[in-house]
């Protein structure tokens, strides 16, 4: 395997790495930023494709890094061998583990799902942190979404604090784009009821069946979901709430509710 050394902090590609922690450099460019051996790693048996890979070999954790590296570059990285200083100089995390890659962006709308046998699918609706989004996607990847609709998103879905939450799961759950406009005359289409998730509500989650198709709304952290997704809900469900706060964390609510359906689904 060819690999380039890095040395200098001016190397042109080091500059280019440092440009394209802003979303618009990386929606300019069409690429994500992928760091870490985990997330790399999911990336890589999803198939995902890879354009570049830096790696530091003295910030190395394991020792299964080779065996990953001859991965990537099997599916088409160039690969870049980096100084310690360089790669801290490049690293988005404040404790690199000596890897990070540049892949391209996937971007798949409603109609990019083929049809699905009793659908299981979470809306998010507005979400404003990437922390949150990358949190939910893990939870959905754990209890088996069939896809997440993204719709009207604040953030970015690359940022790489959203693949870091998402320990890589960015890449293996099958995330949709889309809008109020297109995502509530399409679920009205497939037949697939909509659950909105509110503490304004006096029916509770575990007093309701989500055995059947379901798609589960949660809005953002801020105003959850706003008039217009809930008159279109068809159900209204609420989480049992003992003490003195109101509400839960979006990721924490979408977890509960994820899991309560998985429950139903599996028992």
């Amino acid at each position: 395997m060819e690999t380039l050394e890095i040395t200098s902090l001016q190397n042109p590609r080091v500059k280019r790495l440092l440009r394209l922690r802003k979303r618009s450099e990386r929606e300019n460019e069409n690429v994500v930023m992928i760091e870490g051996y985990r997330e790399l790693l999911r990336a890589l048996d999803a198939g995902w494709p890879m354009e570049e890979l830096y790696m530091a070999p003295a910030l190395f954790l394991g020792e299964n890094e080779p065996e990953l590296i001859r991965k990537a570059s099997e599916n088409g990285a160039k690969l870049f061998e980096c100084s310690e200083a360089v790669f801290r100089k490049i690293a988005y995390r404040d404790r690199p583990d000596g890897l990070l890659a540049l892949a391209p962006q996937a971007h798949y709308g409603l109609e990019d799902l083929g049809e699905l046998e009793n659908p299981f699918l979470l809306v998010m609706v507005g979400i404003e942190k990437p922390g949150n989004l990358g949190t939910m996607l893990r939870s959905a990847d754990g209890a088996g979404v069939d896809a997440v609709l993204l719709c009207d998103p604040v953030t970015d879905i690359y940022n790489p604090n959203t693949v870091r939450a998402s320990v890589g799961t960015l890449f293996t759950v099958p995330v949709i784009e889309s809008t109020y406009d297109e995502c509530v005359p399409w679920l009205r289409a497939q037949g697939i009821p909509l659950l909105a998730a509110t503490p304004h509500t006096d029916r509770s989650l575990y007093q309701t069946n989500l055995q059947g198709p379901v798609a589960i709304a949660v809005g953002s952290e801020m105003h959850g979901l706003d008039d217009r997704w809930m008159q279109a809900a068809d159900i209204q469900v609420s989480l049992p709430m003992q003490g003195i706060a109101d509400s839960l964390n979006v990721s924490s609510a979408a977890a509960l509710v994820l899991y309560e359906t998985l429950r139903q689904r599996m028992f």
